[in-house]
C-alpha cells in the first residue's frame, strides 16, 4: 500500500499570518508609547520621563535575573554594555524630549533613519562592506529626512535636530547590542540596558526633578508597558515570519501617527512628513530585505562547502526608549 503523503506543516519561520498580526500588535504599542508620553509627560522635564518609564519598568526585569545573574561577565563585556547604556540614555533623552516638541507622525517618520544609521556604523566601525544598492538606499534615506525637515522653506526646530541625535544614539545602542548578542544570551543583552539606562538617566533626572503627579506616575507606567509589549511581539513577529512580511507592515505605524495626532492632538497631517517617512521606510525596508537574502544564501553556502557571500543580519527593526 502506498504511504500516505504527511500534510505539510507550516516552518516556525513561516506564518506570514501570525507574523502579520503580531506585527500589527507591534505597531499598536509603539504607536500607544508615543501617544501616552505626548498627553501624559507634556509637563516633565524629558529627563524625569525617562527616568520614570525605566524605574517603573524594572519590574518586568525580574524574568531576567537569573541569567543575568549565571552570566558572569567579563571587564570587557561589562565596558561594551556601560557603552551600550550611556548612548542609549542620551537617545531616549533627546526622544522624551522631541515627543514633547514637533508631532507624533514626524517622530515616527525620523525614527525610521535608525537602521540607516545601523548600516553605517556597520561599515565604519564593523568593517561591513557597502555595496552600491546600499548605498543607493542609504542616500534615498536622508533624502526623505530632507523631505521631512525642508531646510530653508520652514524652521528646523530643536525637536527636529532631537530627532535626529536619538536615531544616531540608538544606532550605536543598537550596534553594540549586535556585538554582545554573539556572546551572551539576549536576557542579559535586554537586561543590561534596562539597569544601565535607569543607572545612567538617574543624575539627569534629578538634575531637574520635581515631584510627579499619581496621574503622570500612571502614565510613565503605561509607556513602560507598552514599550516591554512592543519589543515582545516585534520578537514575536520576527520569529514567526520572514521580514518581507513582517518589515512593510511597518509603515502602518507612519499611518496611525497621522491619524492619532490630528483626531486627538490637533496635529495637521503633513503630507511632506508622510512622503519623506515613505522614502526613508523604503530605503530602510530594501536594506533589511537585501540583508536577509545575504543572511540565507551565506547559510545556504555554508552548508554546502562553498565560500559565503558577506552579509549582516537584518537591522531595521523599530527603535522606542
Amino acid at each position: 500500500m502506498a504511504e500516505i503523503p504527511a500534510t505539510p506543516q507550516p516552518t516556525p519561520n513561516n506564518r506570514p499570518i501570525a507574523g502579520a498580526l503580531w506585527m500589527l500588535a507591534t505597531g499598536f504599542s509603539f504607536v500607544a508609547v508615543t501617544a501616552i508620553v505626548k498627553h501624559g509627560a507634556q509637563d516633565l522635564p524629558a529627563a524625569q520621563s525617562a527616568f520614570l518609564r525605566y524605574v517603573l519598568g524594572l519590574v518586568f526585569l525580574l524574568p531576567m535575573i537569573g541569567p543575568m545573574r549565571r552570566a558572569r561577565l567579563t571587564p570587557r563585556q561589562l565596558r561594551l554594555f556601560t557603552m551600550r547604556g550611556a548612548a542609549h540614555t542620551i537617545g531616549v533623552i533627546l526622544w522624551f524630549y522631541a515627543m514633547t516638541r514637533i508631532t507624533i507622525a514626524e517622530v515616527t517618520a525620523m525614527n525610521y533613519m535608525t537602521p540607516i544609521y545601523i548600516t553605517l556604523g556597520a561599515a565604519v566601525f564593523l568593517g561591513e562592506r557597502l555595496a552600491v544598492r546600499r548605498i543607493i538606499a542609504i542616500l534615498l534615506a536622508f533624502a526623505g529626512a530632507l523631505i521631512i525637515l525642508r531646510p530653508g522653506i520652514r524652521e528646523i526646530t530643536d525637536g527636529h535636530i532631537g530627532m535626529i541625535g536619538t536615531a544616531i544614539f540608538f544606532a550605536v545602542s543598537y550596534l553594540t547590542a549586535k556585538r554582545m548578542a554573539d556572546e551572551v544570551n539576549a536576557l542579559v543583552v535586554v537586561g543590561m540596558l534596562s539597569i544601565t539606562v535607569t543607572i545612567g538617566l538617574a543624575p539627569f533626572a534629578f538634575a531637574v526633578w520635581r515631584t510627579p503627579t499619581p496621574e503622570e506616575l500612571f502614565w510613565m507606567f503605561l509607556v513602560a508597558l507598552f514599550a516591554t509589549l512592543g519589543h515582545y511581539t516585534m520578537t514575536r513577529a520576527f520569529a514567526v515570519a520572514p521580514v518581507t512580511v513582517t518589515q512593510p507592515i511597518t509603515f502602518l505605524q507612519l499611518l496611525w501617527s497621522v491619524l492619532l495626532g490630528a483626531l486627538f492632538f490637533g496635529e495637521p497631517a503633513d503630507i511632506w512628513v508622510i512622503l519623506g517617512g515613505t522614502v526613508i521606510l523604503g530605503s530602510a525596508t530594501f536594506i533589511t530585505i537585501r540583508e536577509a537574502m545575504l543572511k540565507r544564501r551565506t547559510r545556504s553556502s555554508a552548508a554546502n562547502g562553498e565560500p559565503a557571500e558577506f552579509g549582516s543580519e537584518p537591522q531595521t527593526k523599530p527603535q522606542i526608549p
